[in-house]
């Protein structure tokens, strides 16, 4: 593949940990702004040269950090603008709702053993009260002339762990119109309760929300499973994705009349994966749970599977142990074989992946999957109609301070596995830390912007910088 090199122009310094980058034309206005929503709960947008507020819920926000040395994985973590949003002044937002910490499903972490079937069968009881937080998926409004508010709540879903809750979870699908929400499996590792392939849970599934169908439910009950859902709110999804981990979002690629799909996979212990497809068949929920009423199966025909728990990207999850015999080696087991043979066929191959340990010259270990996005633009022409994705740091013991890592592949109308090349950047990042946490793009696809930041710890503030992908 072509060797490509960026240079990197910042926009904005000293944000807070930006977690979604998108633009949109506000009411009234002529001009596409670059919005930058950040975890703690902070939308900004840039107009005219400087930077302003459009939004603050940091009091509606989940405390951060009070665990994990200051690493978390919720908050503020999905932004959307509906189609019309220059019309109707719609947006949506996903995050963790303020006060709901509970101690979480499992009293400690999570290790399959294949030898005890007891950890590969474990079930998530008394889940009224053994959960971590509950996030919620919002529908506001920005009036003529106002500021913007909540209209309602499409969804209140009580979470396991602390993290795999998703990042950039939002985004309108311009093939179907609808909201489209990205669950991962709910946290932990392993994945513990298999809520993944569970078709009845709402974790580790990518999610079409209807939100033309007026459901009459503005306070809608706090739920974990399909079933629990009033039937008016269950009309008005579909499910067109499971067996997924963790994600950053879903992009849309115009193809001929079709889009292609892409949906980045982040890995448990061997790689990273990049997923596509380009037609699917969602499930409607009403039709699951009728299905799950009756112990019957539903039409499975065109539903895209990503294989978890049981695959972690193209490979059978494995578990990885240091070798006494032989300190450089490494052994790896098979973590759920059952599970891996029941989904082999029934799951999709991914476009690309990469590996956290690569010794190959041209390529590098990663850490994990943080934003994928198509490229239109033709100001990088080596770029232009290529998948452009960005890890969170190289995983490389020598490599201090830590730096992210920009890359892309190109994809094939038939969507087979393909390889991928490093972009190189010019921007010196010195002895700061640099940690690449999310990938965005403008409308049309024409322009890519990278949010960085310069610790792993959300409540390590103001060291966040948003930059333009340029020639």
């Amino acid at each position: 593949m072509i060797k490509v090199k960026v240079r990197l122009r910042p926009m904005v310094r000293r944000l807070n940990l930006p977690t979604v980058l998108k633009t949109a034309i506000l009411p009234g206005d002529s001009m596409e702004r670059l919005f930058m929503a950040t975890q703690v709960g902070e939308i900004f947008y840039i107009g005219n040269g400087d930077m302003r507020t459009f939004l603050d819920i940091r009091s509606r926000i989940i405390q951060l950090g009070v665990s994990g040395g200051g690493y978390d994985e919720r908050g503020l973590l999905g932004l959307a603008f509906h189609p019309e949003f220059y019309y109707n002044g719609l947006f949506y937002l996903h995050y963790s709702v303020a006060g709901t910490q509970g101690p979480g499903a499992l009293p400690d972490s999570f290790i399959p053993n294949p030898c005890d079937p007891n950890t590969l069968n474990l079930r998530w009881t008394n889940r009224d009260t053994h959960y971590d937080h509950i996030d919620t998926v919002e529908e506001w409004i920005l009036p003529s002339n106002g500021q913007p508010q909540k209209r309602r709540t499409l969804l209140y879903l009580r979470r396991p762990f602390f993290n795999h809750n998703g990042v950039n979870s939002l985004n309108f699908s311009p093939e179907t119109g609808k909201l489209v929400l990205t669950t991962g499996d709910g946290g932990s590792g392993y994945d513990p309760f298999n809520l993944a392939q569970d078709e009845m849970e709402i974790a580790g599934k990518i999610i079409e929300i209807d939100v033309v169908q007026n459901t009459s439910t503005y306070d809608p009950p706090v739920v974990t499973r399909f079933n629990e859902l009033p039937t008016p709110i269950q009309e008005t999804l579909t499910v067109m994705v499971k067996g997924v981990r963790n994600i950053p979002g879903i992009s849309f690629q115009r193809y001929d009349n079709h889009y292609i799909k892409y949906v980045g996979h982040v890995g448990q212990d061997l790689v990273e994966s990049i997923f596509s497809f380009l037609h699917y068949k969602p499930i409607p929920v009403t039709m699951l749970t009728q299905a799950s009423s009756m112990n019957s199966k539903p039409d499975h025909e065109g539903w895209i599977n990503l294989g978890w728990r049981g695959w972690e990207g193209a490979f059978p999850t494995s578990m990885i142990r240091d070798c006494s015999e032989h300190p450089n080696g490494d052994e790896k087991t098979i973590a759920f074989f059952n599970e891996a043979i029941e989904t082999s066929a029934r799951r999709i191959q991914p476009l690309t992946s990469y590996f956290h340990k690569d010794p190959r010259p041209d390529k590098f270990g990663g850490t994990a999957l943080t934003g994928v996005q198509p490229y239109r633009g033709k100001a990088i022409p080596a770029l232009t109609g290529s998948v452009v994705f960005t890890d969170l740091a190289r995983k490389e013991e020598s490599r201090t301070p830590a730096k992210g890592v920009l890359a892309y592949t190109r994809v094939r109308p038939v969507c087979n596995l393909h390889d991928y090349s490093v972009i190189e950047t010019d921007y010196n990042f010195g002895s700061q830390s640099a940690y690449f946490v999310t990938l965005g793009t403008n409308l049309d696809q024409t322009k890519l912007y990278l949010g960085v930041y310069g610790s792993m710890k959300v409540t390590d503030f103001n060291q966040g910088t948003v930059f333009e992908i340029v020639p």
